[in-house]
């Protein structure tokens, strides 16, 4: 399984979007909609599922799927 398609499902249950309304272009503020509240929790998510750690300088670059895949894949 890819990194993006692990990212997928978390992505969906913390931002309560559609699985197929995901790509690597999208961005979180615009397309999903997601407040500060919903990055935090996510980053949360996603550092658990990865065992990484994002620190906030960082998490606020990360503005599209595919900014977190290639992230999580440098890590």
């Amino acid at each position: 399984m890819t990194t993006y398609e692990k990212l997928k499902p978390i992505i969906a249950d913390q931002l309560g979007v559609k699985m197929e309304n995901i790509s690597p272009e999208a961005t979180f503020k615009d397309d999903f909609q997601a407040d500060s509240l919903d990055m935090v929790n996510l980053t949360m998510e996603i550092e658990d599922e990865f065992a990484i750690e994002i620190s906030d300088k960082v998490a606020a670059t990360l503005q599209t799927v595919g900014d977190v895949v290639k992230y999580i894949e440098n890590r």
